[in-house]
């Protein structure tokens, strides 16, 4: 069917582009002119169409779409291979409205006949567009003018399909064609590994091979990408030998998939001896090391590489720079942050989406949510990663209203939410302890068909957990399919938080049953049961088992675990030397795990020792000041606890108060302690003096002196231990 095409073709080239004009240079500089005023037409002059067409493609090949649209502009007279070259130009601008804009004149235009390769074209720029009713409206047209049995209108027609989410459509296009080439099968291939369906993506690959059909690097790297996304070390490491047999693995396509594979199977010195033997490695080559560097963990070192990439002299483009913000987000470095984003707005990439959407997750992981939000409405156009990352960063902010005001406006004019973005909102509903609002979400994933995500299943066994409805949580992990180790831990954990540590080990203990594996988080679960019921040897046993046969580095959490086990079994000794010896930089937290096992067992030597390291890292922390002071006066040293209060005092440090809060008629209010700012305040003191008895004024103003005693010494003769 290609060979009858392209006679006919050849023949119209031939028959229109002789009739002519001559004298084509006068023309072309004319159509080039800015000066509106020359008189650009003459009857008697006449144009080469063959050079005109020439000159066309040459200004589109150079990505002069400008001079080449006003030279088309001007043409008195344009065949089909004017209209071809200057709609591929607009379609390999990635311009796909004003590609489709240009077909839909050409469709019209009389004397001009349908061909497959500018019906493909604009195929093509369907897919682009996500105009998948046009798309379908071409599909249509070429079944009835028989231009479906083209090999090219096949393609772009199987590739329109796939971007535009129809995946089935799309591998139905490809069952029918009766002739497919190298491009088609890759077109299969790649809709279905980018939609996610990388076991389908790999059989096609492998049916290819048995066709017959030669393989190009394009087909390569996609296959490898499938392999790096279901982490097949194994078969990646086939297709990896076919591409040095055909001796293709040195092309930069195959040798950045081959070296982003190796990285994502976790053979992160594999890929960065791939990208060291490259003789010149590209903008690809680089983000593919930064990325896997930022995947893996290692952020510094992927920043590391983006400076030796602009030593080289390459010059980053909008996916290295997502990669490398995302890596600084990981590791909250404001300052590296906001000198990328000026960076960006130089060079005009601040506004694209991969950009965008990483410097809103650098803001939020910083805590300035609002520069995350002014990034995000000033975006014109936004995609479900834009969304889900403003949701995401102020739920993990704790501003659970902006996290319910953002969802409800992404389910009014935003895409359909995901399960990323429901999960983050979950985790608000769970932290604020809100059962109401929590339930109305779980009704809305169960009208849109979420609930068996594993995400959503997890979150909402830990949303119902965090409100203290442990059977809830129980109910949906029952239902729930013995295929995902999140569930089995969100439940651990909601018995652990809950005092059911019995359940929780139980629980854990019946993993390997079911054939999952614990992960980190799983065992940072188990550990807080054992420690809140003082299981010391089983706590213990899990973290050896973590590490031996699991082969789970121990996380500064783990150690937290521990220390928290060991002070609670009074082994404060134990606590402090594993504090000590950890390979991790000691922070506030496990020093004020042991401060507090220290008040409890009235230890003032290891209460000191735990105070001053705190005190190290946070001078002003009220908390460890407090805590200090009591441990001396539960110790009858009274002195000692003054002269901390009179520190407290000359630095100037005030003990945060707590807040609290409630929910009355679907709006909640927050009160702090001495708190006026609530517009019903007089209402609610008055109800307060009401409710407040006599004796329990006169108790809080004995305490108060008792206070103001200790500090000035007042009352201290008075419990003097001489």
């Amino acid at each position: 069917m290609v060979l009858s095409i392209r006679p006919f073709i050849t023949r119209r080239i031939c028959t229109k582009s002789c009739l002519s004009y001559s004298n084509s240079r006068h023309i072309l500089s004319l159509a080039q002119s800015k000066d509106e005023s020359v008189p650009i037409y003459h009857e008697a002059l006449q144009i080469n169409m063959l050079e005109i067409n020439s000159e066309l493609k040459h200004l589109t090949k150079n990505c002069d779409l400008k001079s080449a649209r006003t030279m088309f502009d001007k043409l008195p007279h344009r065949d089909e291979i004017s209209w071809t070259t200057i709609i591929s130009g607009y379609v390999n601008a990635s311009d796909s409205s004003e590609a489709l804009s240009l077909f839909s004149k050409f469709w019209v235009s009389p004397n001009i006949q349908m061909d497959p390769f500018i019906l493909s074209l604009a195929l093509k720029a369907c897919g682009l567009n996500r105009d998948a009713n046009y798309g379908e409206m071409l599909h249509g047209y070429s079944i009835k003018t028989d231009f479906v049995s083209s090999v090219f209108v096949g393609s772009s027609m199987l590739d329109m399909y796939m971007k535009n989410g129809k995946v089935f459509e799309g591998c139905r296009v490809f069952d029918e064609m009766p002739l497919r080439n190298v491009v088609s099968w890759t077109a299969i291939i790649t809709g279905l590994v980018r939609a996610g369906f990388n076991s389908q993506g790999l059989t096609y690959f492998g049916n290819m091979w048995r066709d017959g059909v030669e393989y190009d690097s394009y087909t390569f790297a996609i296959a490898l990408k499938a392999c790096a996304d279901m982490e097949l070390l194994k078969y990646g490491r086939e297709i990896h030998a076919r591409t040095m047999k055909m001796g293709i693995d040195v092309t930069s396509y195959v040798a950045n998939s081959l070296s982003t594979m190796y990285n994502k199977c976790g053979k992160l010195a594999y890929g960065l001896r791939l990208f060291e033997n490259m003789s010149t490695p590209d903008v690809v080559s680089w983000t593919s090391i930064i990325t896997s560097y930022v995947q893996t963990g290692q952020e510094q070192q992927g920043v590391d590489s983006f400076l030796r990439m602009r030593e080289c002299g390459i010059c980053p483009n909008e996916y290295t720079y997502a990669a490398v913000i995302s890596g600084i987000a990981n590791i909250a470095r404001l300052d590296w942050g906001q000198q990328l984003h000026t960076h960006v707005l130089q060079v005009g990439l601040a506004h694209s989406l991969s950009v965008a959407n990483s410097l809103m997750t650098m803001y939020s992981k910083c805590g300035l949510c609002d520069l995350a939000s002014i990034i995000f409405h000033e975006l014109t156009r936004r995609d479900i990663i834009s969304w889900s990352t403003i949701i995401a960063g102020y739920a993990q902010g704790g501003a659970g209203e902006e996290a319910f005001e953002l969802l409800s406006w992404m389910r009014r004019e935003g895409p359909k939410p995901t399960e990323f973005a429901l999960s983050s909102v979950l985790s608000v509903c769970g932290s604020m302890a809100i059962l109401d609002q929590g339930r109305q979400l779980h009704a809305y994933v169960l009208t849109i068909g979420l609930d068996q995500k594993a995400m959503i299943r997890s979150s909402l066994i830990n949303m119902y957990s965090k409100c203290g409805s442990v059977g809830e949580a129980e109910k949906i992990f029952s239902i729930a399919e013995n295929d995902d180790i999140v569930s089995w831990t969100a439940m651990i954990n909601g018995y652990a938080e809950h005092g059911h540590s019995q359940e929780a080990i139980n629980l854990f203990e019946k993993i390997p049953a079911v054939g999952l594996k614990p992960d980190s988080v799983t065992f940072i679960g188990v550990l807080s049961a054992c420690s809140h019921v003082g299981l010391l040897d089983l706590g213990y046993h899990y973290f050896d088992l973590m590490t031996k046969e699991y082969k789970i580095n121990p996380s500064k959490e783990h150690y937290g675990c521990m220390i928290d086990l060991l002070c609670r079994a009074g082994r404060l000794r134990e606590a402090e030397n594993m504090i000590k010896s950890m390979p991790f930089k000691r922070d506030d937290v496990v020093w004020s795990t042991l401060l507090r096992a220290s008040r409890e067992q009235g230890d003032v030597e290891c209460g000191i020792t735990a105070a001053e390291e705190i005190l190290r890292l946070d001078p002003n922390c009220a908390g460890t000041h407090i805590t200090m002071a009591n441990i001396y006066s539960s110790k009858g040293k009274w002195r000692e606890a003054a002269n901390v209060r009179k520190m407290m005092k000359s630095k100037g440090v005030i003990k945060e108060p707590g807040w609290s809060w409630i929910k009355i008629n679907g709006r909640v209010s927050a009160f702090v302690s001495g708190d006026k700012s609530h517009p019903q305040c007089e209402e609610i003191y008055n109800l307060l003096k009401l409710v407040a008895s006599k004796e329990e004024v006169i108790v809080q103003e004995v305490y108060s002196f008792v206070i103001a005693a200790e500090e000035y010494h007042i009352i201290e003769p008075l419990f003097s231990m001489k």
